[in-house]
């Protein structure tokens, strides 16, 4: 279920499977110029990175972004047939993508309200549910989520910590975990390490930030 999977910087995350999906891309190198897909979760800069985001488009890429980001997106020279705005808790189909928003946001932070209709997505790839946080705390609205890989940010501040991401992670029981968000902006790069100790023994760790020492 990992084949074809990239995570670069922070939660920067590619799928190449049949089809090419980046979310939140972030601090990309090279010029793939090969998306067919951009999935971005929310409007900070380590998520929504212009710069990034010319880097993986080409002239047919789609972008799915939460509604309030529709005007920057479209700012950005994406058609407005190549733009899906969406909103939490929904259900989505684009071509042959299907795709449901979960609501991502923090407990008694300022970062990221539960009014600003950040998501985290749950996209079906080949029969196989992958699950991408966004920045989130572990709220009572996801306890259900149902995924085979789960894509989870543990650095803490904007996010869980790893201990509260193992929390959320051993609730819903994906097969298989990647911590992501840890060892550059925030969280130590030992976060992937001790967050995989409080793991459940049924699920899978598999720490591919391109930091993380394995």
């Amino acid at each position: 279920m990992l084949d074809g999977i990239t995570v670069f910087t922070q939660s920067a995350i590619k799928i190449d499977k049949n089809v090419k999906i980046y979310f939140d891309p972030f601090k990309i190198e090279e010029n793939f110029h090969d998306a067919d897909y951009i999935f971005i979760t929310h409007d900070h800069y380590d998520h929504f990175d212009s710069d990034s985001i010319f880097k993986v488009r080409k002239d047919t890429t789609k972008i799915i972004v939460p509604n309030l980001l529709k005007t920057r997106v479209e700012s950005l020279g994406f058609s407005k047939e190549n733009i899906l705005d969406v909103v939490p808790n929904n259900s989505y189909n684009i071509d042959n993508l299907s795709f449901s928003t979960v609501v991502a946001y923090n407990i008694n932070k300022p970062f990221h309200t539960p009014d600003s209709g950040w998501v985290g997505y749950i996209v079906n790839i080949g029969n196989t549910l992958y699950y991408v946080s966004g920045d989130t705390d572990f709220l009572s609205e996801n306890e259900n989520i149902k995924c085979d890989v789960a894509f989870v940010c543990i650095g803490g501040v904007y996010t869980m910590d790893y201990k509260e991401a193992a929390e959320f992670v051993n609730t819903i029981k994906p097969k298989i975990v990647v911590p992501t968000h840890y060892g550059s902006i925030v969280g130590r790069i030992t976060d992937g390490a001790s967050f995989e100790k409080l793991l459940d023994n049924s699920i899978s760790c598999h720490r591919l930030l391109e930091h993380e020492v394995m």
